[in-house]
């Protein structure tokens, strides 16, 4: 698969320059319409992505994987839980094709490099379940709106057998989505006895407080937002967040979102952030109900590390998720860095990635939804 990228650079022009002959810099910046799916060479499989326990995807479910198999002839990869549903299970009509699919269960089974397609049938959750199961590089996605919000699924599936062969003819506007690049590094701390401590004057055995440490490192690909939170614990979180090792602030409140311009319209929006369209090269930092009045969200370049520590007086613990999974607890000790992963999401458009954006924040989000303000009345009008 070949993929243009929208590209921005600042480049030093030699062929013109002012009166004086001093160079001149221009902007050249890629239009993201421009973007485009095309392939080396024709796809021959497809990962189909279901959301589960949806009684009303099961019809779209198998009307698409008869379409792939039979029609379109392709090799067809659905999750092992998914054909697990007793419907499905019970279903002697779907049989013959259930044969022919390749599972694979998450965690377990590495399918990145024979998936030349995705398609996902559901909300926007299950867009964000395609990406994680993909540490590196992520195939196309094309979603169908099948949830409840539909914000990252522009495609409608009335119509999805044309709309499947455009993308199999590689006749798609794409944008690329990009991800965070998560480390997660936990200190476990283990005391160890040692009778070097020596024995008390009543004759009990002293031992030295010695510890173990030993670190427990874990990454993660997050095409939305890490979100860091108190937990249940009711004190105010304290965290402080570093920019490429510079302290810059501490976040007390309920937590701090980090975020990509997908994850903007997310919770991010919820918390009070700006909506940034996904072409943008950022990260965006929006704390959580913050104690302080001049708290505001901040974007800052993609190409930035990011790191969250407890702060040493902190009274609690706290907790973080990636895209709302794999919750865990956040210890002293224990750190988080972030950065701009290399390996974004290629989410394909229905129109292009502009007009597919605007239409999201008007449809799912009504943005800028208001009754229109009534034209004055002239007196020429009044006299009518």
């Amino acid at each position: 698969m070949q993929k243009t990228m929208k590209i921005t650079q600042c480049v030093r022009d030699g062929t013109s320059g002012d009166r004086n002959n001093n160079w001149l810099w221009k902007w050249h910046i890629q239009d993201p319409a421009s973007q485009r799916l095309t392939w080396n060479k024709p796809p021959k499989s497809v990962l189909v992505i279901k959301k589960i326990r949806d009684a009303s995807l099961l019809e779209p479910f198998k009307q698409l994987c008869i379409f792939l198999t039979e029609v379109k002839g392709m090799i067809v990869y659905v999750e092992r839980k998914v054909l697990e549903d007793p419907a499905i299970m019970g279903d002697e009509s779907f049989g013959v094709v259930k044969k022919k699919f390749c599972t694979f269960r998450e965690d377990y089974d590495d399918i990145s490099d024979r998936v030349d397609f995705i398609i996902c049938l559901g909300g926007d959750g299950t867009l964000l379940y395609a990406s994680s199961l993909f540490q590196e590089s992520v195939p196309p996605v094309m979603a169908f709106h099948l949830g409840s919000l539909g914000f990252l699924t522009p495609f409608n599936f009335d119509s999805y057998q044309s709309q499947v062969n455009q993308i199999i003819e590689g006749n798609a506007a794409i944008i690329l989505r990009s991800r965070l690049k998560v480390k997660v590094v936990k200190e476990h701390r283990e005391k160890k006895t040692s009778n070097q401590g020596g024995v008390d004057e009543k004759g009990l055995i002293v031992t030295n407080g010695d510890t173990d440490t030993t670190r427990n490192n874990m990454q993660y690909q997050v095409l939305n937002e890490v979100v860091v939170d108190r937990g249940p614990s009711s004190y105010l979180s304290n965290v402080d967040l570093f920019l490429d090792g510079h302290l810059i602030t501490t976040v007390q409140g309920d937590g701090v979102i980090v975020s990509t311009p997908t994850g903007s319209t997310a919770y991010a929006v919820a918390a009070g952030a700006s909506m940034i369209h996904p072409n943008v090269p950022a990260i965006m930092i929006t704390p959580i109900c913050p104690h302080s009045l001049s708290f505001r969200p901040i974007v800052v370049p993609a190409g930035v590390e990011l790191k969250i520590m407890l702060s040493p007086d902190a009274r609690n613990t706290a907790w973080v998720s990636f895209d709302g999974r794999k919750r865990q607890e956040v210890c002293h000790g224990d750190s988080i860095t972030i950065t701009t992963s290399c390996f974004p999401v290629p989410s394909i458009c229905f129109r292009d990635p502009v007009n597919d954006w605007f239409e999201s924040l008007a449809q799912c989000l009504h943005w800028n939804v208001r009754k229109k303000q009534n034209h004055l009345i002239s007196e020429e009008e009044e006299e009518f």
